[in-house]
C-alpha cells in the first residue's frame, strides 16, 4: 500500500473562504501534502481538477462540493460530495434526494460535521446533521476542525485566544461525533474522515486584521491519510478515481499532523489463511492477530465495538488476538502543548 496525505473540506472565494484554489495549492504545497479536495458552498467549480507543481512540489488538487439546503435556517444536514464532478447544490433541500443523485453521478457522500454546536458569543447556531432516518452516504466527517472550534469558545475573548494561538485548539474528535460514528458502525461499515473545513477567515476588530486559521495551519493539522494499492501515476484523472475507491473502501486514517507527523501509521489483521487493512474484512476462526504500528512513541488503544479491550501507555505497537467478532479499530494519543490529545484515529477492521 501506498500513503497519500490529503486535507479535504476547505472553501475558496467562491463560497465563504479568503482564498483562491491555486492559493491553496501553494499552501498545501508548502505544507508538503500529496492532495487536496476543495469543496465550496453549493457550486462545484469544473476545469480546476489537475496537478499543481511548484519548484520540485507536486500536489494532485481535486474539487469537491459542500451541499446544503440554502432555504432552510439554520442551514443543517451539510453534506460532502466527492467525485460527483457536476454540481448538485439544486438537490440540496432533501438529504435522501441528494444521496441518490451523489450515488448517480458516481460520487462519494460524507456527512460533513455531524455535531456542530452552537458559538453563541459569536452568533453561531448549531448546524449538526439531524436527518439520522437517511442512508447511502460513504461516511462521516468524524474530526472537524472548525466543529471543534466552536465548542471551545463561550466567550469571544477565547475566540480571540485560540485565534492567535491555534495550537491550543485541536484536542480529538468530539465526544458526541465519536458516539455516533460508533452506534453507526453497530449497523454497517461506515468510513471515518478528518476534514479542516478551512476559511482562512479575515478578522477585523477594531484596528486588529488577522487571518484567522490560514490554510497552512489546517494543512498541518488534521489530514486524511490515503492508502492506495499502487503509487500516484501523475494522471489527475486516473489518480483521483484510485483516492476515491480507496476512500469509499474505508482504507484510511485521520492524522492530526501537528505534534508529529502520522504518515507511516498501519493496522492490520492476520488469519489462519487471509489478511485484511483498514475497511477490509477477516474471518474470526482460529483467531486473528490485530496490529498496530505507529511512527512514534504514543499511548495507543484498541477498541472492540466502541470499548477499549487492550492499551499501552507508551510504545509504537500493540498487538491484539481477536476471538470474537467485532468492529476493531486504534485510537492514539500524544501529548502536545501540555494537553493530551488524539493523534491518529483508525478506521475498523471489521472481524466477521
Amino acid at each position: 500500500m501506498h500513503e497519500v496525505v490529503v486535507n479535504l473540506h476547505m472553501h475558496t472565494r467562491y463560497s465563504d473562504g479568503s482564498g483562491s484554489h491555486r492559493d491553496i495549492a501553494m499552501a498545501a504545497l508548502k505544507c508538503g501534502l500529496d492532495a487536496v479536495i476543495v469543496t465550496d458552498h453549493n457550486v462545484w467549480i469544473g476545469g480546476m481538477q489537475r496537478y499543481v507543481e511548484e519548484d520540485a512540489g507536486k500536489l494532485l488538487l481535486l474539487v469537491g462540493e459542500e451541499v446544503h439546503d440554502r432555504s432552510r435556517l439554520p442551514q443543517k444536514d451539510h453534506l460532502l460530495v466527492l467525485g460527483a464532478r457536476k454540481e448538485l447544490a439544486a438537490c440540496g433541500e432533501d438529504a435522501a434526494d441528494l444521496l441518490a443523485a451523489a450515488r448517480r453521478s458516481g460520487g462519494l457522500a460524507f456527512v460533513a460535521h455531524p455535531v456542530d454546536p452552537a458559538a453563541p458569543a459569536f452568533h453561531e447556531p448549531d448546524i449538526s446533521w439531524e436527518d439520522w432516518s437517511v442512508s447511502g452516504f460513504s461516511g462521516i466527517e468524524l474530526w472537524n476542525g472548525f466543529s471543534e472550534l466552536k465548542a471551545f469558545i463561550p466567550t469571544r475573548l477565547h475566540g480571540l485566544l485560540y485565534a492567535f494561538f491555534p495550537a491550543l485548539l485541536a484536542r480529538g474528535p468530539l465526544p458526541a461525533a465519536i458516539d455516533r460514528w460508533d452506534r453507526l458502525l453497530a449497523e454497517r461499515p461506515v468510513v471515518a474522515i478528518g476534514g479542516s473545513d478551512a476559511h482562512a477567515l479575515n478578522l477585523r476588530s477594531g484596528l486588529l486584521r488577522r487571518k484567522v486559521f490560514p490554510y497552512e495551519y489546517h494543512f498541518r493539522s488534521i489530514n486524511t491519510h490515503v492508502l492506495v494499492e499502487e503509487p500516484l501515476t501523475g494522471d489527475a484523472e486516473l489518480d483521483a478515481c484510485a483516492l476515491y475507491a480507496a476512500l469509499a473502501a474505508g482504507r484510511c486514517f485521520i492524522g492530526y499532523d501537528l505534534p508529529r507527523p502520522t504518515r507511516g501509521f498501519r493496522f492490520s489483521a492476520y488469519g489462519t489463511d487471509s489478511q485484511a487493512v483498514m475497511g477490509g474484512q477477516i474471518a474470526a476462526r482460529a483467531g486473528v492477530a490485530l496490529h498496530a504500528k505507529a511512527p512514534d512513541f504514543c499511548e495507543i488503544r484498541m477498541l472492540r465495538d466502541g470499548l477499549p479491550v487492550q492499551w499501552i501507555r507508551h510504545g509504537q505497537a500493540l498487538t491484539y488476538r481477536a476471538m470474537e467478532p467485532g468492529t476493531y479499530r486504534v485510537e492514539a494519543y500524544r501529548r502536545y502543548w501540555g494537553r493530551r490529545r488524539a493523534w491518529i484515529i483508525s478506521n475498523p477492521i471489521y472481524v466477521r
